[in-house]
């Protein structure tokens, strides 16, 4: 197995730019690996005899090749390899082996310098091979400059269309095409325009907010697109806030809103906690528009709705890191409050929290009975009285014995 791994930095200019380092570091290796674009600015600089691994899917195969060389290999990468780049993955994968690296601009840090702007105020995504939660959570978060690396179906027309699909229209949006190429071209645009133009695939986007959007802290009830005819059908905004406390969102990386109806909950837990990987539950087909309508009016992106019956559901796709969920809502039971437990109970994380407003007492007795039958200790309830309605029981089960799948 290779035991030294040298990794350079290149840009997209014509002409290969390396430092001396970087050269002497080429003249004495025999293994380079790079994607096919390196290989083709590259190659008349390497040494004659050299051997190229292609980096390309699947990872597993590359890192094979990698770890049947003996001698010392050099990667070649674009830009930074530490920056969303090759780096991390060749570090997990040969955690003994020493590292060297010679890093080159990284395609954000060119944009920005060639826009003048100070971007140690940028705050950095990737939807290279990723989902739109780093952009999400930026967005929501409402970072001033945010920089974003795409990729072939995430562009920025794809970007800016999603932005104003969600209320994010007071960005305006720089596009570096190409950047230190020949070809190279930075254009600024509206979200309207960049929706609707074509641009050089190798390109990398700077996003900066010039109107704030307004921001939500207990978005009111009547607020919300609701069920016809049924406009208490909600939970509400003192009894949200107190659950989305009680289920402690802000030491919790993944969440369940069991039988969401309007979608109140999962759009306040996305909008209070915009890391938060969100996934709401809901059988009744009329609510499937509701979640719709009103995280875009509210500008909660990220929310992943299932629409049936969640005793039916596999949920075992919908967790989070180590198979396991940290907190659960459970807004609607239908009486079926000991089945929901006996499916919840084994995907609860290790200190991970179920929590459910309850009106009757019956509700509140059952809840207590199934917590203590599965390994939870019950916190403090809340009881809260909002204007004339009957007083709800806000109910906390922490789960004490982890994940029996374990």
């Amino acid at each position: 197995m290779s035991e030294r791994l040298t990794l350079i930095g290149v840009t997209d200019s014509r002409q290969l730019q390396l430092s001396k380092e970087a050269r002497e570091a080429v003249a004495v290796h025999r293994v380079f690996c790079g994607g096919e674009r390196h290989h083709r600015l590259v190659k008349d600089h390497l040494p004659p005899g050299s051997r190229w691994i292609t980096i390309a899917p699947p990872m597993d195969g590359v890192i094979s090749e990698i770890r049947r060389e003996n001698g010392p290999v050099l990667v070649f990468a674009s830009g930074d390899p530490f920056f969303y780049g090759i780096g991390a993955t060749l570090q997990r994968a040969f955690p003994e082996a020493f590292f060297s690296s010679m890093p080159a601009f990284h395609s954000l840090q060119l944009l920005a310098q060639r826009c003048l702007l100070p971007y140690q105020e940028m705050h950095h995504t990737s939807l290279t091979g990723r989902s739109w939660a780093e952009l999400d959570s930026a967005l929501i978060g409402g970072e001033r400059m945010i920089g974003v690396l795409t990729d072939r179906n995430k562009t920025p027309s794809a970007i800016a269309a999603r932005m104003l699909e969600y209320g994010y229209g007071g960005y305006s949006m720089r596009v570096g095409e190409a950047l230190g190429g020949p070809e190279e071209r930075i254009r600024n645009c509206s979200l309207e325009d960049a929706e609707t133009e074509q641009f050089h695939d190798l390109n990398c986007v700077l996003l900066q907010l010039d109107v704030p959007r307004r921001q939500y802290f207990g978005i009111p009830e009547a607020e919300f697109a609701g069920l016809q005819g049924r406009p208490n059908m909600i939970t509400k905004m003192p009894f949200r806030l107190a659950a989305l406390s009680c289920l402690d969102l802000a030491n919790a990386s993944s969440f369940w809103d069991i039988g969401f109806c309007t979608g109140s909950v999962s759009i306040e837990a996305r909008l209070q906690f915009p890391h938060l990987a969100v996934t709401a539950f809901e059988k009744r087909r009329e609510c499937d528009e509701l979640l719709e309508v009103n995280s875009r009016k509210f500008g909660a992106p990220g929310i992943r709705k299932v629409m049936d019956d969640f005793l039916q559901q596999d949920c075992s796709g919908y967790c989070g890191a180590g198979g396991t969920v940290d907190a659960v809502f459970i807004g609607g039971h239908g009486g079926r409050l000991a089945a929901i437990f006996e499916k919840v109970i084994p995907f609860l994380a290790s200190g991970g929290r179920i929590v459910t407003n309850a009106v009757q007492p019956s509700s509140r007795d059952e809840f207590l009975r199934l917590a203590a039958e599965r390994g939870c200790f019950v916190r403090e309830n809340l009881t809260l009285r909002a204007d004339d309605h009957n007083p709800v029981e806000v109910l906390t089960a922490v789960h004490r014995q982890g994940n029996e799948n374990q």
